[in-house]
């Protein structure tokens, strides 16, 4: 198992040339309510312009949070909701905000508002349909408006000042929702314990996440995703250290080193499907944002060149392309498997995309063979 140590540039010039993004739904900043738009879009005013994003939950595995955070990143202005906690009742799961979350948003120049739910209606024994505090919302967007500071410089901020006022918020509105919906809840002792395990300063903060994400990051290591289809298993830890010397976690699907050179691969697959899905793909662009950035990639502190890859593969592919095949072994494999049109249009996004940002993306029935 490899541990590698990845120091990427400054926060504030990340280098990527978007192809794959949605195109937005906008709206008016007068009626915005953000429980009622999509899961990405953008608000006007009459002085400015922000593409927003949401979160169903701050777990980074639930509901494509990522897809969501790359269909705005060809904003100037880039703002994500996410919810400190998400209760879905003691019959359910209860997720909270984690450190790494804050920092890749940071690292993309992403605006957070650091929210919570207030109202929620009963299914079955859980709780359902939870919606924001849409005036807090539109509190915060107004004031990231009037903010001139990068993302990252607001996003700390934000912990530091107004982290467990929004935890006590989650206290009460959460006793308010138990009360009216009559579904027992995970208790407040484990949202008083999160509040007074993050202190009253970041590093604490920082520090709770960290031992979470390490069990996660073990836990991991070991476990193959129904998404993925990989060659071999070997997963492996990345840690990614800033220009401010913070640290955070991930792991990547597959690795391959090379003598000098280290391959970074992410794996997407469909069972049943020609291609992943659009927000299984997105998924991974932003992960091949974050690797494609990286200044310095150390493996047991040697250091070595990296190369991202993007893999996506299928149970019904025929044969195999890449980024970089020719024109006519792309049009030989559309024409092979069959693709429509907005299939063939998907991977020349795609293609694009990886070229302009100097990453590999190989679409096949199985996973990479060894280069």
């Amino acid at each position: 198992m490899f541990i590698i140590e990845n120091f990427p540039n400054n926060f504030t010039v990340i280098k990527w040339k978007l192809s794959c993004t949605d195109e937005l739904q906008q709206f008016d900043a007068s009626k915005f309510d953000i429980n009622k738009v999509p899961t990405a879009c953008i608000i006007n005013n009459d002085k400015h312009t922000f593409a927003i994003s949401k979160w169903v939950s701050p777990k980074r595995t639930r509901s494509y949070p990522y897809e969501r955070v790359y269909n705005t990143l060809n904003t100037s202005k880039k703002i994500t909701v996410i919810p400190i906690v998400k209760d879905e009742g003691a019959a359910g799961d209860r997720d909270f905000l984690q450190w790494d979350t804050v920092s890749l948003m940071s690292l993309l120049d992403v605006y957070v508002i650091f929210a919570y739910y207030y109202k929620a209606d009963k299914v079955a024994n859980k709780i359902s349909n939870q919606k924001f505090d849409n005036k807090y919302i539109l509190t915060k967007i107004k004031e990231i408006e009037e903010y001139h500071s990068s993302a990252l410089h607001w996003n700390i901020n934000e912990l530091k000042t107004n982290f467990h006022n929004i935890l006590k918020r989650v206290v009460l509105s959460y006793k308010k929702i138990e009360m009216k919906t009559k579904v027992p809840l995970h208790g407040i002792k484990g949202l008083q314990n999160f509040q007074t395990k993050i202190g009253e300063d970041v590093s604490m903060f920082v520090e709770f996440s960290r031992d979470k994400a390490l069990k996660a990051q073990s836990r991991e290591i070991i476990t193959k995703q129904p998404k993925e289809n990989l060659s071999t298993l070997s997963k492996a830890k990345i840690t990614i250290t800033n220009y401010l010397g913070e640290n955070y976690f991930f792991t990547v699907d597959e690795i391959l080193a090379r003598e000098d050179t280290l391959f970074l691969l992410e794996g997407k697959h469909s069972a049943n499907s020609l291609l992943p899905s659009k927000s299984d793909i997105k998924d991974g662009l932003l992960k091949m944002i974050l690797y494609c950035n990286l200044v310095e990639t150390k493996i047991d502190g040697k250091e070595v060149e990296c190369r991202p890859i993007l893999e996506l593969t299928s149970a019904k592919l025929k044969g195999q392309i890449s980024s970089n095949s020719s024109e006519k072994e792309k049009s030989d494999f559309f024409m092979c498997n069959i693709f429509s049109e907005g299939q063939i249009q998907i991977i020349k996004n795609l293609f694009e995309e990886a070229t302009n940002n100097h990453f590999t993306v190989n679409i096949k029935r199985e996973s990479l063979e060894r280069l």
